[in-house]
């Protein structure tokens, strides 16, 4: 095997590893042996609608993927949404996305770029607002891309084609989705497209638009779905997600609380470990060597240093062990002033905020999850006496502690 050879090779198997479809894997390893010949980056592209203020790690899983190509010498071309937003991703959703104002998406704009740049290297990146082409974009230049696209080839599409069989509402604007996405593709000259599994049929579209217009096709590159902690797909509208803006402690929580049968996944798409410590993990579980709860606190360890550095992820991970593997109180706790003496326990759980409504505070002392000073409160009619001095210790379930005071 020549060098050439030999370093197409070793490009490809470090997308491959990240990847669970490469469409079609030939043709990219061809565009990889033109780009070592021609010493030329390929134009990697990866687009995200601003649909919400803030990214989770699973939108961070293709951008480790793009890591991966500009290690190899290539370039991120980033797509900000700002108009396919307005639309709203139709893919696997049964139901209509609601309409952003051009406010909302405005303002949700502002973090995005920023927080993809944790992971990809900005150095080595292009950043397209689609409002720069879709902005000055004419009627009669809409109806062009429009007509690369027949109503069949849409609604093959899975999402619309679920709709349409259980007669619920299918918008024309929805239907255009994948069409605008399309186009970015043609604007920015992609040669390589990077998705979730999820966007399989918007970036093949992708590649039937540049054919139309005689441009060379890109390869896509189809990645696997981050899980969320309910074990559903991760999504910020379920609730589910792990946001990148988290403290380290919120952070380390949230890895702590997903399913055990969701580590090997998390191990290889979350981490930033290297690939053959990613499978050394992997085989110690399978082989039964390590027990899950570790693997978790190794990975949430990981995680939080990537966003927070080694040392605040090792604190949290400490501080999780303390208070959640050892039963003890955590070493730092907010305290709050109230304005009495002595409170029914129920109204100082409703007014620390520690229950929402007095209902709520009943069955949380019913369930045996309130305690003061380590006591457990087995009555709704205890009198809790608050001191000046001597702040009392309050903690509800396993995670929330404040210390009131008079």
């Amino acid at each position: 095997m020549n060098a050439i050879d030999s370093e197409v090779d070793r490009q490809f198997q470090s997308i491959a590893n990240l990847a669970n479809e490469i469409v079609p894997g030939a043709e990219l390893k061809l565009k990889l042996r033109k780009s070592i010949t021609e010493k030329r980056p390929l134009r990697v592209k990866y687009g995200i609608d601003p649909t919400k203020p803030n990214i989770h790690i699973g939108h961070l899983v293709p951008c480790r993927a793009i890591r991966a190509f500009q290690d190899c010498g290539h370039l991120a071309v980033l797509i900000i949404g700002d108009c396919t937003a307005r639309v709203g991703d139709p893919s696997g959703r049964n139901t209509e996305r609601p309409r952003l104002s051009e406010s909302d998406i405005n303002e949700n704009m502002k973090l995005y770029a920023q927080q993809l740049f944790r992971v990809v290297d900005e150095s080595r990146s292009e950043v397209h607002f689609q409002s720069s082409w879709f902005g000055t974009e004419t009627l009669d230049g809409l109806l062009d891309l429009l007509s690369n696209f027949s109503d069949a080839q849409m609604l093959s599409h899975e999402t619309f084609r679920l709709r349409m069989e259980a007669g619920a509402r299918l918008s024309l604007h929805e239907l255009i989705y994948p069409a605008l996405q399309a186009y970015d593709s043609v604007r920015i000259r992609a040669d390589v497209e990077i998705g979730g599994s999820d966007q399989r049929f918007n970036c093949l579209c992708r590649r039937d638009l540049q054919r139309s217009v005689d441009a060379e096709t890109q390869v896509v590159v189809s990645l696997p779905l981050l899980q969320g902690t309910d074990g559903r797909k991760m999504s910020k509208s379920l609730g589910n997600h792990i946001s990148v803006d988290l403290s380290s402690h919120e952070m380390v929580g949230k890895v702590m609380s997903i399913p055990d049968e969701l580590l090997e996944q998390y191990v290889r798409l979350a981490s930033d470990w290297s690939q053959e410590m990613k499978d050394e993990i992997i085989g110690e579980l399978q082989a039964l060597k390590l027990h899950p709860r570790e693997a978790k606190l190794r990975v949430a360890e990981n995680i939080a240093a990537q966003f927070h550095g080694k040392a605040e992820a090792c604190e949290a991970v400490a501080e999780f062990d303390r208070v959640f593997g050892r039963h003890e109180a955590p070493s730092k706790v907010d305290r709050r002033k109230m304005n009495y003496a002595s409170m029914n326990i129920v109204e100082l759980l409703v007014e620390c905020n520690l229950a929402t409504s007095r209902s709520e505070a009943r069955r949380l002392i019913d369930q045996r999850g309130v305690r003061i000073d380590d006591l457990l409160v087995l009555s709704h009619e205890e009198t809790i006496l608050l001191h000046r001095d001597s702040p009392r210790r309050l903690n509800v379930g396993r995670r929330r502690f404040l210390e009131v005071f008079a």
